[in-house]
């Protein structure tokens, strides 16, 4: 079901009643004006890629008359940065006793009580989800959920920097994250696939990021827009140099792939003080094509055998 919420990618600022369920120590939170994005002509793609699966979203929809192509408004995930935990949120349109009906009819999860809600889980009560009204769904972890159905009495207050990036990044963009704490601490001791780069002191680049935010506004061209807050304008200038390296490095390779080379060309990489500006626009056309030859490569990816 969660899968089902998060598949329609997406301005409007986020919706205040999603916010007050948001944990009020999150660290990472993204969104989605799903409405908004579907009116898009990448919107338009998604949806037609989605509808392509018809039989299984027509299954979907016939045991839960949930229609993610439709009833989805607005996508809203929050976490505190601890491993395997946070929350999912959506604003949409939603049979609850119907969907929980089908949940159990399936019966390959357990259902939990929980101050009035109903929690579906899964068989380990490990992750499960929730309506606390017919238009808001919750999913995640079962120990956030349940924090987040305690906050539909008693509403969440976010630190007010926080709301203020918050209100920036989704008031103009249609989907975005925002990283309030440096990214190597997201990574919980994975290994650094940037450890290495040219000008970084032997320092990795997630290393030197000490926070982050970025969004994508889809239209005729589709912009990307990231920052990232160095801890100081040596380090910022370090990533904005080892980027451009790394992009000419990809341009030299992409004289085969038309799309990749439009996308290094139309690479805008820049520091100012501490700050790391990053920004991309691509014609919806190149976008469809990049997509369409990544998801040809996987189809044709042999399978190792064992």
């Amino acid at each position: 079901m969660a899968i089902a919420f998060a598949g329609v990618l997406p301005a409007r600022a986020a919706d205040s009643q999603l916010l007050n369920l948001v944990m009020p120590d999150a660290v990472v939170v993204a969104g989605a004006n799903v409405a908004q994005a579907k009116t898009t002509p990448f919107g338009q793609y998604v949806l037609q890629q989605i509808q392509s699966q018809d039989a299984t979203l027509q299954q979907l929809i016939a045991l839960t008359g949930f229609d993610p192509t439709q009833d989805v408004i607005e996508t809203l995930a929050a976490s505190n940065g601890t491993p395997q935990t946070g929350i999912l949120l959506v604003r949409g349109s939603f049979d609850a006793a119907r969907i929980l009906a089908a949940a159990a009819t399936l019966g390959n999860g357990v259902t939990e009580q929980y101050q009035g809600f109903t929690i579906i889980e899964d068989s380990n009560k490990a992750h499960g989800f929730a309506f606390p009204s017919s238009s808001v769904a919750v999913g995640g972890d079962v120990a956030d959920v349940k924090a987040a159905l305690s906050r539909v009495a008693s509403p969440s207050t976010l630190p007010s920097a926080l709301l203020s990036q918050i209100n920036q990044w989704s008031g103009s963009q249609d989907a975005w994250a925002i990283s309030t704490v440096p990214l190597s601490s997201l990574q919980h001791g994975g290994p650094n696939p940037a450890t290495n780069i040219p000008g970084m002191n032997g320092k990795g680049a997630f290393q030197a990021i000490q926070a982050a935010a970025g969004g994508v506004k889809f239209g005729t061209n589709d912009v990307v827009t990231a920052q990232a807050t160095a801890d100081n304008a040596q380090d910022a200038q370090s990533m904005a140099d080892a980027l451009k390296f790394l992009a000419s490095m990809a341009q030299m390779q992409a004289s085969k792939e038309p799309a990749v080379a439009a996308l290094m060309q139309s690479l805008q990489i820049s520091a100012s003080g501490t700050i790391l500006n990053v920004s991309v626009s691509l014609p919806e056309a190149t976008l469809e094509q990049l997509i369409g030859s990544h998801k040809g490569q996987t189809a044709n990816k042999p399978v190792r055998k064992m």
